[in-house]
């Protein structure tokens, strides 16, 4: 194997290592929006709960008034139906109280319909709220979490790329250039090995040639498929 393919395998080696660092620090960021969305979908849930609630809550008081209104004006007409001596104002008067009567056992029902649902949505709006309040808790730690693993990769890949410069030494400028292109292009597999004819990068077979060339040119040789630089693996 040539030197200079030795020393692209040790500097591929540490590229990629700090591809990887990369990846994993870009991949923070959209690990924390995932967390907030998660605590943001948890407390709209509780305040879709409390919301629901809360308009019961406004229809049992708007029936209340209602029935209150219902209740006056009975109260009303009883004392208009007692005052009057004519039978049939006296009757008309019973006709209304009796229909008032009526759409207040109505409104009574309804608000019976009302409480029972505050009672059964009551359990759901505590668990919700119970919910959101442990996710909020459980979501800052792993928040805390993430910053410092952001910290960590961040120091990890300042140290890997000061470090980079030593793994290029001895590899002509003509060569790093090509492999610089190819590691970016090929998924970061810029150098490869010839297996059985193969090309490992692309798994494509190589010509007579090139296998000829990879072990014995003292020269780079590169795949007549894919273009990445490759070695003979024996």
């Amino acid at each position: 194997m040539l030197p200079e393919i030795e020393k692209l395998l040790v500097l591929q080696d540490r590229d990629q290592r700090i591809a990887h660092l990369k990846a994993e620090l870009k991949r923070v960021p959209i690990e924390h929006k995932g967390l907030e969305a998660q605590l943001a979908g948890l407390a709209a849930e509780a305040d879709k709960a409390r919301t629901g609630v809360r308009a019961l809550e406004v229809e049992k008081k708007r029936l209340e008034n209602e029935a209150a209104g219902k209740r006056e004006q009975i109260a009303r007409f009883k004392t208009q139906q007692m005052q009057t001596r004519k039978n049939e104002e006296f009757q008309a008067f019973g006709v209304q109280i009796k229909h008032f009567e009526a759409e207040i056992s109505k409104i009574e029902d309804r608000e019976l319909e009302i409480m029972e649902a505050m009672e059964a949505a009551k359990p759901a709006l505590a668990q919700a709220d119970r919910a959101a309040a442990d996710a909020k808790d459980r979501v800052a730690g792993q928040i805390a979490n993430l910053e410092e693993k952001a910290k960590t990769i961040e120091e990890q890949l300042k140290t890997a790329e000061a470090a980079r410069g030593k793994f290029t030494e001895g590899i002509s400028e003509d060569v790093l250039y090509e492999y610089t292109g190819l590691f970016k292009t090929k998924g970061g597999l810029a150098v490869v090995a010839l297996e059985h004819e193969v090309c490992t990068g692309c798994h494509m077979k190589v010509t007579t040639q090139t296998i000829v060339n990879a072990k014995s040119s003292p020269r780079i040789t590169n795949c007549e498929q894919c273009g990445r630089i490759v070695y003979w693996q024996p």
